[in-house]
């Protein structure tokens, strides 16, 4: 398996047309540990961002919590680097405005693509990709941010997981048709997410975000009491109303406290 550059510009030139996309640098790798690190160290070495980086295999891929990724020939192993210039507050925000972004890119290409809190990418209630953001500050400002992203195109996948290849065929769809085009995609969905985030703010993000989210309503159990998750808070916790004999409350839980599972698999 390879990766053609020309044509990765040729779709990433369409998309310019549409979405008023500046040029992206690309990095292309066929192995390597990681591409949120070697991002890291493109920066280190002074490359102008924003930029990009593809890899066809990784061989330490991590997503959220240190969880490996598994990163099989196959896979869109995709990072890029931004210098948002936002509060480490704020730093949620870019979760949201990258996931919204991806997922309303492939949307519009009638791939019904919804989120999972935090950070999951989901297709007929099974995980199609995740999102991993690395950051580095400097006195409470984001310096730049490394957006990791994983999408499974043709790469073998676990039960809960779908590949989006798969998919397209089985609905007789030729919206995407290529890595490359896909590469293409994901990055204008990254970058538009994030101005859409800086045009509107916060409160519009997570709205968009909410949107989108199976989350919501899913019925969980949290220190032995049933709860229904209702929504996001603007930092990124996830609200839920826990009922109990006579009364009920509403707790924020942060990523990491709670694991939400995947509902039952459609056949």
């Amino acid at each position: 398996m390879s990766f053609n550059l020309k044509i990765y510009q040729q779709e990433l030139t369409k998309l310019a047309t549409v979405y008023k996309l500046n040029p992206v640098d690309l990095y292309v790798f066929e192995i390597i540990p990681s591409t949120n690190q070697k991002i890291l160290s493109l920066i280190d070495e002074g490359k102008s961002l924003p930029i990009a980086a593809i890899a066809l295999q990784q061989t330490s891929g991590t997503g959220q919590w240190g969880r490996t990724w598994q990163s099989s020939l196959g896979g869109l192993y995709l990072s890029v680097a931004i210098r948002p210039n936002i509060s480490l507050d704020d730093s949620w925000h870019l979760i949201m405005a990258t996931a919204w972004g991806i997922a309303k890119r492939l949307r519009n290409l009638n791939i019904p693509v919804s989120l999972k809190w935090p950070n999951d990418l989901i297709l007929q209630n099974r995980k199609l990709g995740g999102i991993k953001i690395e950051t580095r500050t400097s006195k409470g400002k984001i310096k730049y941010a490394v957006i990791g992203v994983g999408i499974n195109w043709t790469n073998p996948v676990p039960e809960l997981g779908i590949n989006l290849q798969s998919y397209l065929q089985e609905q007789e769809r030729t919206s995407i048709t290529c890595l490359e085009q896909l590469t293409a995609i994901t990055i204008q969905g990254i970058l538009s997410g994030y101005r859409h985030y800086l045009d509107n703010g916060g409160c519009q993000i997570l709205a968009n975000y909410e949107k989108m989210l199976t989350s919501i309503g899913q019925e969980v159990t949290v220190n032995n009491y049933l709860g229904v998750v209702t929504g996001v808070t603007i930092q990124g916790a996830l609200k839920v109303r826990l009922q109990s004999p006579g009364a009920s409350t509403e707790i924020c839980l942060s990523p990491g406290q709670i694991s939400l599972g995947y509902p039952q698999c459609d056949k």
